[in-house]
Order: structure tokens, then C-alpha cells, then sequence
């Protein structure tokens, strides 16, 4: 079974002490990617529930080999200790109440090298007490405890209790952690020698509005938060009397008659300033390592990077989804942002060029319930294992099913995309070819006040070396003022139909079907025929396996119709509630149809005798059928009422027929099976290493993608459900991955030079050449950003010129 879909934004990332790998998390696991490739490499699995925090231990000493061991927190209750190099399990603490996060701030602080026992380890964990308030009703469950990974066991102090999740957020100087409280900060001061025992300080910061994140600078006792209207506030040297206590030296004379601008109350902080550029909630804040910038970003998907000692600001525009989380990585060339679109950005800094993206599948949008069809915006490319989806920013992304990765991502609409802003665009429908090599989306511009209404109709073309798809032709209102109900392809890609609920429906052809091997950029698709069936909407199509026969369903019957000459041959039917999908099964003997209303129902037809072979009345989400394959999938709602007691929050049925007998095959149970999708999966050696009973792979796998566009693979003829292997494709590590744990000088700020290797012999899909003048941008950006000459020259002089070793005689 192959799972994927999984978000990869729900916690914070955490980079490796070379910055060549990221850690993130992803549900019950922890996958590791390469910083140089964007590719994951592999996964940490264990942990039986959605993984809270993963922290990579520091590396004090690079000659001591400790590069790859990382603590990790989940909602199972557990902590564990893992060496994610090997990958393997090293420790696992049982504290038996789910985490929602934790902070190690000991870590962080290089341990002294003349004691001779080593501290314990203690860790502050945000925990939740599920048990506990179900027995108490109202009583407080979320509570701050202290753990001491050392003995593996809770401390049985409890640092406070809140009435919402908090996350905790540790200083880089490991001196303190806090937390947002609704409309105030509460920051804890962590115990110079910590034990069981250790008294914990802590002091609150009040504000007026909630806040939703909060950030410590690495050297100073400054502390940013941000809150829900899109202001950021600075608190300076706050604790100063709470903190400085037992001989502390003050960081500034204290004065009692100077008043604290800014200072709500009797805070302890000596100052409080706010700036305000966000039109909306601050989700993101971070300080630089060296406590020179402020980063923020929140809804408008736009990262600020502020000057502190001036407030100056330069920005990151046009990101296209609301920011979540800011990581700075050891390397100081590289940084990381995660975004709400489940998509992780590696930026090259100070620069913040976008290197390359970690993307995962992306949420379904959020569009009205008349914009929806029964594909919910889905559709699958049956050969190559991928699936289209539509997005918030009026694209299609298509994904890989096997490698649980973004392949590519379709711009439908030119439109910039401000999230937050009213839709004005909607893609109502998107169809592929059964190889996958064409594609056709539907969208509605939506009229404002009455105005400006716009229906399109487009048809797109990738080549076989990639799926970057480029369009051919748009068809400004193809039924009139009519939406489309329905788009699909003809077998041999070559030919479509799109049906109208204003009474027709259209056969399109490409006018240039034999360049098979050529992007076709000279191609077009033009209007073949037009058909209707007494002025009815027309609601459903589908072509047959060999394309000689068209289904169309006009509300509630079905017209079968010869696509080349037009001709309607003949008509079946009819259900009670209008059709809203249909496809052949197999060679075409049988037609499944889906109705939704009041009176839903499955239906299967038999081609033969013209005539309904058995139905049943259920509310159906998606049908699958195979070419090859004389049974078909449905995916049916179940009643609230069963949902209740027989299921367990499980709203859906997976349904397994063959075509022939209204006896269900196999059933399965599915979570969020509103929204969801399923089509069959061609296998070959190349996805799937052998697993079926008789040695060999499969023919076909049953793919679901839920509400949430989470997904599963597997062999619905097999009653064991074996799991599926992946057969990823060879991840080579290059040169850095390979050599130093860090890079300092040039190469760590602007990148490696460009290499001109004349001896070059081989060659590539895609050409590349050498710019012939590389040194234009060697020195571009800020001036403030730049590192003085006396610390370039050196490196950029060593780089022009060719190291060689001499044998010593």
C-alpha cells in the first residue's frame, strides 16, 4: 500500500548541521530531503501519530562526527532520539500524554569541556491531556511540563496551564523559551545549572491585541511578537528586574523615574516599539543569526526583512501563498520558508532568490458547491501515475503519485493572486488524456454586478520528456453562455467533448494529430460537431475504449452517439435524478452512471440488450473503471447515521464490482470521502517492485485521493493488501553533499563559480552554456548585505586561479 499526500507544513522544519538536509515533518514520519536537490532521501518511522517537532542536535565539533542526531516529539505521547543518517532508532521516552511541542534549550548551549559528569538533558514540553479532561469536564488539560530526557521521565513540576495549544518558542541563546497566551507573552527564564528541582522564573508581556507568534533575538534580551492586525512589537531588555536577580549583572542602570515607552503596566522591559506593514496577521517572525534583521510574513505572502536599528525594510514579493514558517539554516547562504500551499522554499541569501522547492500536494480549493462536479476538480493520468488538481492560485498542479512529489504546476489564468482577495476566477473542470500528454481546463470569470461574465474552454500540451504543459487554444464561450458540465477525451487523445448544461454538447478535434513526437506548437482545436437531444441539459460523457461510440447523458437518459459522423444511434434510460458522470467498463459491454438529488443512484447498463443490468440507491462521490478490467470502483457517502456507530468517523465506502453482478467484490471504509476522487493506475517495473501472489506486479492499482488530498494506492484484488515498495529513481549526492560540513568565504555567500570544462565531451537533455560575461553579478545587492573587500579578495582571487598538487621528492 503507498501512501502519500501528507502536509508538510503542520510543524517547522529543521536543517542539518551542514544545511545539505531538511528535516520536516510529515504526519506520523519525519522525511528527510536533500537542501541541493529538493528530493527526499529518506524517512524517519516510528512514531504512531502526527510528529509535533523535530530538533537536530548541534555540532560543536565537526571532527567528532555528530552531524546527524535529532530529537523528535508526536502526539503519541513518545519522545525519540534518532541518528537520521543510518536512519535509525537510538531512544524512545515514553511520557504517555500527547505533545504539541517542545524546546531542548541545553542543546543549544556548547557543553563545557571541563566538567567531567555530564548534565542531564531536560526538555520543556506544551502537552495536552486528553484523559484527563474528559474525567474533569471544564478543567484545564494543556499544561507546560519539564522533562528530563537524561532519565527519561517527567519532571513532576508543572510550569503553567493554558486554555489553547501553544507552541514554544526557545531563544538561541538557550536562556529563555515563552509563549503566546491570547493577548500576552509569557517567557520563562531556563536555569543556569538545571535540575529536577531548578526554579523556573517567569514574567508576562501584556498587549492589547492577540498575538499570534513570537521570536528572540540570538544575543540580546529582545523579544518580537506579532499579533492578528499585522503589527510587530519590540520589547527591549525585558525581565531586567525579574531575571537580574542573585548577582545577574543588569544589562542598563536601573532608573525608577524614567518611564517605559511603550510598556504596558508593570511589565518587566524597559521599552516596547511597534512597526506595521502587514495588512493582516503575522504568522512568521524570525531574527537573523546575527541580530541585524527581523524577518516577518503573514497572509499576503510576502516576506519583510526589517532593519532593527533603523526599521528599514526590503521584501520577497509575490510568493502566492500565506507564510507560515522562516528557518535560518547553519549555512548562511541558505534559508528556508514554509507556506501554507504545502510548499517548502529554499532561498539563496541575502539575496532571497528562490533556489528550488520541496512541493507537496496541494489542499483542494475552496470553491462553491455549484462550481463542483463529480471529479471535485481531479483527474488522473492512468499511465504515468499522475494526478491534476486544482489550486487556490488559479492553477493545476499535477503530482506524482509514486514519488509523493510535485512534478510541475499549470498557470490556467494569468492572474495575479492575492490570498485573502474575493475569487473572481474559478477552474471548474480539468480532463487528461489517457496517456497523460493533453489536457483541457474549463474556467468561469465571474460577473460583477451582472457584468463581465466569461466562460473558457482550453486545451494544453506537454512533451514526453516532462509535464510542463503549454497551451493551444482558448475557446471564449463554447456553449454560448452555458457552463460545461463535462470534458472527455477520446482514447487516442486526439479528440473531445465538452457537454453544456445549456442543451448541446461539442466534438473537438486537433488539426494536427501526426506531429505525435513534436510540442505542437502550430496545433490548434477546432469545433468537429455540434449535438443535443430535445434542448435537455446535458449533464455527462464519456467516449468507449475504441472511440467508436460517444455517451452522452442528456439529464436523464443516455444518448449514444457515433462521434466521427454525428449520428445518434441510440437511447437508454432513464433514472430518476439527473446524471452526472458516466464511463464504460472494460471493452465497453457495460456503462456505469451516477445521479445525484434527493433520489441518488449507481446504475450499470449493459451495452448488449440496451437496457439496465442492476442499480442501487446510493449517494456516489466517484467512479473508476479500467480499460482492461471487466470490474469498477465507486466511492459512495454513507448516511450520518451509520457514521455514528458502525464506522467511526468514517463517511465513505469504496465499492468493488464487477460489471456483471451487483454483489460487491471487496468494500473498504475511507475518512473524508467528501471531496474525494478514485481512478485505476496502470503498474510497471519501473513504480512497483513485485508483489502480487503469483510474483508480478499488479495490472492496475485503485488510487484514492481524499477530501484533503491525502492518498492511497493499492491492489484492490488482493485480500492482504500487501505493502508496496517504491522504486525510487538513484539520488547521486553531489560534490557538496559529499565534502565539507561547511563552506566559509565566497563560495558560502554568493555560490560556487561556473566551472568551464573544455575537455566537456557529453551531453544532455537540456543544453546549457556558460554566460560569456559571469562576473556581471558577483557583487549585486544591498551594500549593507555585502561583506567588505579585504575579506573577498582573498577568495575571489584563489578562485580564478587552478589548484594542483605536487609530488614532494
Amino acid at each position: 500500500m503507498i501512501r502519500g499526500g501528507k502536509s508538510y507544513v503542520t510543524s517547522p522544519p529543521a536543517f542539518s548541521n551542514d544545511g545539505k538536509k531538511l528535516l520536516v515533518c510529515t504526519a506520523e514520519t519525519v522525511s528527510v530531503f536533500s537542501t541541493s536537490t529538493g528530493l527526499q532521501i529518506t524517512s524517519l518511522e516510528g512514531h504512531t501519530a502526527l510528529v509535533t517537532t523535530v530538533i537536530v542536535v548541534p555540532a560543536w565539533n565537526p571532527a567528532s562526527k555528530i552531524l546527524c542526531f535529532c530529537w523528535t516529539a508526536s502526539l503519541d505521547g513518545t519522545i525519540r532520539y534518532w541518528d537520521f543518517a543510518a536512519p535509525e532508532l537510538m531512544k524512545t521516552i515514553d511520557v504517555k500524554i500527547p505533545i504539541i511541542s517542545m524546546v531542548i534549550p541545553s542543546i543549544l548551549v556548547q557543553p563545557s569541556m571541563e566538567s567531567e559528569k555530564r548534565p542531564d538533558l531536560f526538555a520543556y514540553l506544551s502537552t495536552e491531556d486528553v484523559k484527563e479532561s474528559k474525567e474533569e469536564g471544564n478543567a484545564l488539560r494543556r499544561q507546560i511540563r519539564k522533562c528530563n530526557l537524561s532519565k527519561s521521565r517527567l519532571v513532576g513540576l508543572i510550569l503553567g496551564e493554558v486554555k489553547q495549544q501553544v507552541v514554544l518558542t526557545v531563544s538561541p541563546s538557550a536562556k529563555y523559551f515563552g509563549l503566546k497566551n491570547k493577548c500576552k507573552l509569557q517567557i520563562w527564564k531556563v536555569p543556569a545549572k538545571d535540575s529536577d528541582n531548578a526554579i523556573v522564573k517567569k514574567i508576562s508581556l501584556h498587549h492589547t491585541k492577540k498575538i499570534s507568534v513570537l521570536a528572540f533575538h540570538p544575543n540580546q534580551r529582545i523579544v518580537a511578537a506579532g499579533d492578528v492586525t499585522g503589527r510587530i512589537l519590540i520589547w527591549r531588555l525585558f525581565g531586567d528586574k525579574t531575571f537580574s536577580k542573585n548577582g545577574e549583572k543588569n544589562e542598563r542602570p536601573m532608573d525608577t523615574g524614567e518611564e517605559k515607552p511603550g510598556v504596558r503596566g508593570d511589565d518587566d522591559a524597559d521599552s516596547c516599539s511597534t512597526w506595521h506593514w502587514h495588512p493582516a496577521e503575522v504568522n512568521v517572525l524570525s531574527f537573523s543569526s546575527d541580530g541585524a534583521y527581523l524577518y516577518s510574513g503573514g497572509k499576503e505572502g510576502v516576506l519583510v526583512v526589517w532593519q532593527l536599528d533603523t526599521g528599514k525594510k526590503k521584501f520577497l514579493p509575490r510568493i502566492g501563498s500565506p507564510l507560515l514558517y522562516f528557518i535560518d539554516s547553519p549555512d548562511p547562504s541558505l534559508s528556508s520558508i514554509c507556506c501554507a500551499d504545502n510548499q517548502i522554499h529554499l532561498l539563496k541569501m541575502p539575496s532571497m532568490e528562490i533556489l528550488r522547492t520541496i512541493s507537496g500536494i496541494k489542499a483542494p480549493s475552496s470553491y462553491h458547491e455549484m462550481y463542483k462536479g463529480l471529479n471535485n476538480g481531479v483527474a488522473f493520468d492512468h499511465t504515468a501515475g499522475l494526478v491534476a488538481l486544482r489550486t487556490e492560485n488559479y492553477c493545476i498542479q499535477l503530482y506524482s503519485l509514486f514519488d509523493d512529489r510535485g512534478v510541475s504546476e499549470v498557470q490556467v489564468c494569468e492572474r495575479n493572486h492575492q490570498p485573502g482577495d474575493d475569487v473572481m476566477v474559478v477552474v471548474t473542470l480539468v480532463a487528461l488524456s489517457f496517456d497523460g500528454s493533453v489536457m483541457s481546463t474549463a474556467e468561469i470569470k465571474l460577473a460583477e454586478e451582472g457584468i463581465g461574465g466569461l466562460i473558457c474552454l482550453k486545451f494544453w500540451t506537454s512533451g514526453f520528456q516532462n509535464k510542463e504543459f503549454s497551451l493551444l487554444t482558448i475557446v471564449y464561450e463554447p456553449h454560448r453562455d452555458a457552463a460545461i458540465s463535462a470534458i472527455a477525451f477520446h482514447p487516442s487523445g486526439h479528440m473531445a467533448v465538452s457537454s453544456s448544461y445549456g442543451g448541446d454538447f461539442k466534438v473537438w478535434v486537433c488539426n494536427n494529430d501526426n506531429q505525435k513526437d513534436q510540442m505542437l506548437q502550430n496545433s490548434s482545436w477546432t469545433c468537429h460537431s455540434v449535438g443535443s437531444y430535445k434542448k435537455k441539459p446535458m449533464t455527462a460523457a464519456a467516449f468507449s475504449a475504441d472511440g467508436s461510440v460517444l455517451a452522452v447523458a442528456a439529464e436523464t437518459v443516455i444518448t449514444l452517439w457515433n462521434p466521427d459522423k454525428n449520428v445518434l444511434l441510440a437511447v437508454i434510460g432513464e433514472t430518476l435524478m439527473p446524471i452526472v458522470t458516466l464511463s464504460f467498463i472494460g471493452k465497453s459491454e457495460y456503462l456505469v452512471a451516477a445521479s445525484w438529488g434527493s433520489k441518488p443512484q449507481l446504475s450499470v447498463w449493459s451495452m448488449s440488450k440496451l437496457s439496465a443490468a442492476w442499480s442501487y440507491r446510493l449517494q456516489i462521490e466517484a467512479v473508476a473503471t479500467a480499460v482492461d478490467l471487466s470490474s469498477f470502483a465507486a466511492l459512495a457517502l454513507l448516511p450520518e447515521s451509520s457514521n455514528e456507530t458502525t464506522f467511526q468517523e468514517r463517511d465513505g465506502l469504496i465499492l468493488l464490482f464487477n460489471a456483471k453482478d451487483a454483489v460487491p467484490v471487496a468494500t473498504w471504509s475511507a475518512k473524508k470521502a467528501k471531496g474525494g476522487a478514485l481512478a485505476f493506475i496502470q503498474t510497471n517495473q519501473s513504480s512497483t517492485e513485485e508483489i502480487g501472489r503469483d510474483g508480478t506486479p499488479p495490472r492496475a492499482l485503485l488510487a484514492y485521493v481524499n477530501g484533503d488530498h491525502e492518498y492511497v494506492l493499492f491492489d484492490p484484488y488482493n485480500k492482504d493488501v500487501q505493502e508496496l515498495s517504491i522504486s525510487h529513481k538513484e539520488i547521486h549526492a553531489t560534490p557538496e553533499e559529499t565534502g565539507r560540513a561547511r563552506q566559509f568565504g565566497y563560495a558560502s555567500i554568493y555560490g560556487e563559480l561556473p566551472q568551464f570544462d573544455l575537455k566537456r565531451t557529453d551531453t544532455s537533455w537540456t543544453p546549457s552554456f556558460p554566460s560569456e560575461r559571469p562576473w556581471e553579478t558577483i557583487f549585486s545587492g544591498s551594500s549593507h548585505n555585502l561583506p567588505p573587500l579585504t575579506k573577498l579578495c582573498l577568495p575571489f582571487l584563489e578562485s580564478l586561479l587552478e589548484k594542483r598538487t605536487a609530488a614532494v621528492e
